[in-house]
């Protein structure tokens, strides 16, 4: 379970450099994905999460 939280809290320290650094980029970003079709986001975020467990797969053993 604190690998679980250990994974969020990162993620949210990423998000928030992102943020921080590029919040131009990132408007334009969410923008972008408002204007995509949900069957389409879904495709992308489920390859997203298929890459992530495939990363952690590899790193973990």
């Amino acid at each position: 379970m604190q690998d679980l939280f250990t994974a969020l809290a990162l993620v949210l320290v990423i998000e928030g450099v992102l943020w921080a650094l590029f919040p131009g980029a990132m408007k334009r970003a969410v923008a972008h994905a408002l204007g995509m079709e949900d069957q389409r986001l879904r495709a992308l975020g489920l390859a997203a999460a298929g890459l992530g467990v495939f990363a952690v797969w590899l790193v973990r053993g």
